[in-house]
């Protein structure tokens, strides 16, 4: 009997345990389950869009001389852009803002070589939901498929867009400083060497490029008027800045690139000459394109404002704004970057003392306004309304005439800098702004 009831027993135990084991190993397979990728699951599916360039966009005719174009009819344009972070993937994004309806027949994108030309076996064909043609709708954005090519940080990319129709006045940003191509007649979008009938400063169409990166990498985006858009004096020999890629901006992605633990960012520029936070200049006014040249952009986890000072000087009295109509535009900004759970940077005000009016010889500055540029910089700097300001005003001024731009940073117009001005610009900005949690 108790020979029975010990062979019971043991087998009972031997149950028990073969049931511990059992749930001890169908918990651990699920904890595995939960922390390792699915089979077959890719690389690229920890992965997300980051913008890596960008470049906001006018209507066709911004109402000034010398400011309007006809568009094109059977060609190619092949645009040359300096991203900021690289990538193994890409896609560019494409817009008709403010112009009527686009066919593109054929997109490629390729490595840069030099001119017009891109590096042998580079070349890829741009999709469209799988198919190599697109008619945009007017005012509207569209994305291409990725495609796979190494770009390195900071690399050049040829991006050869054919139009076989005529296009009428084309979406642009008139004032690229960058040489890119335009072919004669005919689709040369996939030629390594692509023949040259005419260059151009501008761009047309081409909204930004994306690349895929780890999730733990966001981008950038710089609102800006034409010291973020790189307008300066032409200062010669040689011509300063055109192809050279020394913006601020560009300044500061190369920071960001080659410091050691910073997590590189795309850096996206916003800006546009002219451009105002409450009324419209060349182009919309910043509350009416933040939504488009802002919020929209890919990846996004810090936003930089850099805009006021064209508000405070115009020759417009009918568009003379207050100290504090400035703020209160100012604060839209803030609440709707924060609103997203972005952080947000505000740069102080340049000087602006004996620039002209373009073509005009009539100065902006007066001291009425200087005062109020004062007033805009002090709650700026003592609010902290901003996550963190970036001093532009401290860097480039002169301290013994604080109106004035330091004539080392002075491309010569007194309203923009030089290239040195821009690279102190981008070396006073404290990277640390931008790891996650940091602030002010």
């Amino acid at each position: 009997m108790q020979t029975h009831m010990r062979a019971a027993s043991c087998c009972y135990l031997r149950r028990r345990i073969t049931g511990i084991l059992t749930l001890s190993l169908l918990f651990a397979a699920a904890i595995v389950a939960a922390t390792s990728p699915p089979a077959g699951e890719s690389e690229s599916e920890h992965e997300h869009w980051v913008g890596t360039w960008s470049n906001a966009l006018h209507q066709p005719d911004l109402g000034a001389p010398g400011l309007a174009n006809p568009g094109f009819n059977n060609q190619t344009l092949r645009q040359i852009i300096h991203i900021s972070v690289g990538g193994t993937r890409v896609r560019i994004r494409l817009s008709t803002f403010g112009a009527s309806a686009l066919v593109i027949g054929s997109a490629h994108i390729g490595l840069r070589l030099t001119g017009a030309s891109v590096v042998t076996g580079s070349d890829r064909i741009l999709t469209f939901g799988g198919v190599p043609s697109i008619t945009i709708p007017p005012g509207a954005l569209v994305v291409s498929d990725p495609v796979e090519i190494n770009v390195p940080d900071l690399g050049e990319l040829a991006v050869s867009i054919f139009v076989p129709e005529n296009t009428g006045p084309a979406t642009w940003h008139f004032e690229g400083r960058q040489t890119s191509y335009i072919s004669p007649s005919g689709n040369f979008a996939a030629s390594t060497d692509m023949p040259v009938s005419a260059t151009t400063l501008a761009r047309f169409w081409l909204a930004g490029v994306d690349v895929a990166a780890h999730r733990q990498m966001g981008a950038i985006v710089v609102l800006g008027d034409s010291t973020t858009d790189g307008s300066q004096a032409i200062q010669l020999p040689p011509p300063s800045q055109l192809d050279d890629s020394v913006r601020w901006t560009d300044e500061l992605a190369r920071r960001l690139v080659e410091q050691p633990g910073i997590r590189a960012r795309g850096v996206l520029n916003e800006g546009i000459a002219g451009s105002r936070l409450l009324h419209d200049a060349l182009g919309p006014n910043a509350l009416a394109r933040f939504d488009r040249d802002v919020l929209a952009q890919t990846g996004v986890t810090h936003v930089i404002v850099e805009l006021g000072g064209n508000d405070i000087f115009t020759l417009n009295p009918g568009e003379e704004v207050t100290v504090e109509q400035l703020i209160q535009g100012h604060r839209q900004l803030i609440q709707r970057v924060h609103e997203r759970g972005l952080k947000i940077l505000g740069c102080t005000l340049t000087p602006v003392e004996g620039f002209l009016l373009p073509g005009t010889p009539f100065p902006v500055f007066s001291f009425e306004k200087e005062i109020k540029r004062q007033a805009v910089n002090k709650w700026i700097r003592r609010s902290s309304e901003y996550d963190g300001v970036i001093d532009f005003d401290k860097v480039l001024r002169d301290p013994d005439h604080p109106s004035r731009l330091l004539a080392i940073y002075d491309s010569g117009d007194h309203g923009h800098p030089t290239d040195a001005g821009y690279k102190a610009m981008a070396d006073s900005v404290n990277l640390a702004l931008f790891r996650n949690g940091d602030h002010h």
